[in-house]
C-alpha cells in the first residue's frame, strides 16, 4: 500500500505528557489543526435535506476483519458503507500500521469517525497519549468507551466512571477529540434510589460527552427510546442500528434478526435523533445473524437504503 507523502506525524506521547499541564489547550488545539491526517466531521448543513452517513460496527465482521483487514475493508465499502467504527482491538495496532490503514481508508473514500476503547483509552498517561495519536491518524472525533470497566457497581460507582470520563472530555478537547459511552441493555437498569445508570451517566457528564445509542438493547430493555432521545438533546451524535425481537437463538431471534425485521420503531427513532438528537453519522451493528457476516452486513444495508427511500 502506498504511504501518502503528505502525512505528518500527530503529536507524539511523550509532547503530549509534557505539554498537557503546561500549554494551554488553544495551543494544542492550533498544533492539532495543522495534523494531515485530521478529518473533518460530518459536515454541517440544514436538517432539511441533510445526507446522514451511514456505516458499519466492524465488530458485526470481526471474523473477516480479522482473517484480512485490507479485503474486509474493499468488500465494506464495496457494498456500499461509507464509515466504519473500530471496536476495542485497534489499540493494540502500531502508529505505522495504523496510518497504512488510514491511507486504505482514503484510498477507498471511507472515514472512520468514531472507534471504540476500553478504560485505558480514558486513562490520563501513556494509554491515552496513544489513544490520541491512534484517533489522529484514523480521523476519529470521537473516542467511545465500549462498556464500563469490571468493578463499576452502585450509584457511587458510575458516578467516579462520570468522573473519570468527564475529565476526559476536557483532556481530549484540545487534539480535535471527545469522549463518549455505548449503552448496553445492564444500563437501562435501576441503580437503588430508582435512578437508570443511563440516566446517572447523562446527567453526569458535559454536553460535549456522546451517548452513543445502541437502539436494540434500549429495545431489548424495555426501555422508551423515543423518549431517551428527547431527553438528551444534540447528545445523541451516533447511533448503533442493531434491531432486537423477542424470542431465542433456536428461532433466530433476539440480536439475531437483521435490521428492520425486529420490533424497533424506526421511523420514529430516526425522526428524533435527526430532529432533536444530533446525530451526525449512523453504524449498522450485527452480533450474528443465519448469514454470513459479509452478507449479513450487505442486507442490513440494503434494507436500511429500502427504509430511507421510503422516507
Amino acid at each position: 500500500m502506498a504511504k501518502n507523502k503528505n502525512i505528518v506525524d500527530p503529536i507524539s506521547r511523550r509532547n503530549f505528557l509534557a505539554l498537557s499541564g503546561t500549554v494551554p489547550a488553544m495551543i494544542l488545539a492550533q498544533s492539532n489543526r495543522n495534523n494531515a491526517f485530521a478529518a473533518a466531521p460530518p459536515t454541517e448543513t440544514p436538517k432539511e435535506g441533510r445526507k446522514y452517513p451511514i456505516g458499519l460496527e466492524l465488530y458485526s465482521v470481526r471474523t473477516e476483519l480479522m482473517r484480512d483487514l485490507p479485503n474486509t475493508l474493499k468488500t465494506v465499502a464495496k457494498i456500499g458503507y461509507e464509515v466504519v467504527e473500530f471496536y476495542a482491538p485497534y489499540f493494540n495496532w502500531s502508529l505505522p500500521y495504523a496510518k497504512d490503514v488510514r491511507s486504505q481508508l482514503d484510498d477507498l473514500g471511507v472515514r472512520c469517525y468514531s472507534t471504540h476503547n476500553h478504560i485505558e483509552s480514558f486513562t490520563p498517561g501513556d494509554t491515552m497519549a496513544k489513544a490520541i495519536e491512534l484517533n489522529q491518524i484514523l480521523g476519529a472525533r470521537q473516542v467511545v468507551l465500549s462498556s464500563a470497566p469490571n468493578g463499576t457497581k452502585g450509584l457511587e460507582g458510575w458516578k467516579k466512571l462520570c468522573e473519570q470520563l468527564t475529565a476526559a472530555v476536557h483532556q481530549l478537547k484540545p487534539h480535535g477529540l471527545t469522549a463518549g459511552f455505548h449503552n448496553h441493555q445492564t444500563e437501562w437498569a435501576p441503580l437503588d434510589g430508582g435512578q437508570r445508570i443511563m440516566d446517572v451517566i447523562a446527567a453526569n457528564t458535559p454536553k460535549e460527552f456522546v451517548l452513543q445509542f445502541d437502539v436494540g438493547t434500549c429495545i431489548e430493555a424495555g426501555a422508551d427510546p423515543v423518549a431517551w432521545i428527547k431527553a438528551n438533546p444534540g447528545r445523541v451524535k451516533s447511533v448503533h442500528l442493531k434491531d432486537w425481537a423477542p424470542g431465542n437463538r433456536a428461532e433466530e431471534k433476539g440480536y439475531r434478526v437483521l435490521f428492520a425485521e425486529g420490533v424497533t420503531p424506526w421511523k420514529e427513532i430516526i425522526a428524533a435523533v435527526e430532529s432533536v438528537g444530533g446525530v451526525e453519522f449512523y453504524l449498522l451493528e450485527q452480533e450474528g445473524s443465519r448469514f454470513s457476516e459479509i452478507e449479513t452486513a450487505r442486507r442490513c444495508l440494503d434494507a436500511w437504503k429500502t427504509m430511507r427511500a421510503k422516507a
